[in-house]
C-alpha cells in the first residue's frame, strides 16, 4: 500500500463473509457464517493486519454474519495491531448507499479516525463502493464493478480532513481484494 498522509481518510468496506443459506429460526439477520466464511474472515483479518494502516474505528452491522465476520477477522489481527473502537450499528443492516454515507459522516464524530472499516451487506456496500469511487486502481475498479463478493474488501482514500466531507465520486480506490483474489495470487 502507498504512503498515507495526514489530510487523508481511508475507508475500508468489508462485506460479511459467506453464510449459511438460512438461519435455523428463518430470520435473515440471524444467518451465520459457514465454514468457508469463517476461513475467509480470518484470511481477510490477517491481510488487513499485514497491510497498514489498519482501522482505528470499525462500524459493524448488527446482523450475526457481519458481527461474526468482524470477530473472526479481529481474532486474526489482535496480536499485531492496536484495538480499534468498535460500534455495532443496526442501521448498517440493509443500508443503501445514502444511509452508508450518512453513517460514515455521523458515526465518526467526534473520534474522526483516520482509518475506518465498515462491515456490512450487499447490495448497499457494493453500490456505495462504486458511488464513492472517483478514480484510482483501474484493475481493482474493474473487479469491483462486477461485484463486492463475500469477504471482499474495497479500500478508498479521501483527501479530506474529516469524514463529514466524504462524498460520492471523491474517493480514490487504492485496492480491491477478496479471498478468491488472494488465492489466485
Amino acid at each position: 500500500m502507498e504512503r498515507f498522509e495526514n489530510a487523508m481518510r481511508r475507508l475500508m468496506l468489508l462485506r460479511h463473509a459467506k453464510t449459511e443459506t438460512d438461519a435455523p429460526n428463518g430470520r435473515d439477520q440471524d444467518r451465520r457464517l459457514d465454514d468457508r466464511g469463517q476461513k475467509d474472515a480470518a484470511e481477510m483479518g490477517d491481510w488487513i493486519a499485514a497491510h497498514r494502516p489498519v482501522p482505528e474505528m470499525v462500524l459493524v452491522s448488527h446482523a450475526v454474519r457481519a458481527r461474526q465476520t468482524w470477530e473472526i477477522a479481529w481474532q486474526a489481527m489482535k496480536d499485531r495491531v492496536a484495538a480499534p473502537q468498535v460500534e455495532i450499528l443496526p442501521e448498517l443492516y440493509g443500508a443503501d448507499p445514502a444511509q452508508i454515507l450518512e453513517t460514515i459522516r455521523t458515526a465518526t464524530v467526534p473520534a474522526n479516525p483516520k482509518q475506518l472499516l465498515l462491515v456490512g451487506h450487499n447490495p448497499g456496500m457494493h453500490e456505495a463502493g462504486l458511488m464513492l469511487m472517483g478514480g484510482g486502481d483501474p484493475a481493482g475498479a474493474k473487479a469491483l464493478a462486477n461485484n463486492l463478493p463475500t469477504a471482499g474488501l474495497a479500500v478508498l482514500d479521501f483527501d479530506v480532513k474529516d469524514w463529514g466531507d466524504v462524498a460520492y465520486r471523491r474517493g480514490k480506490l487504492v485496492l480491491f481484494v477478496s479471498p478468491k483474489l488472494l488465492r489466485l495470487g
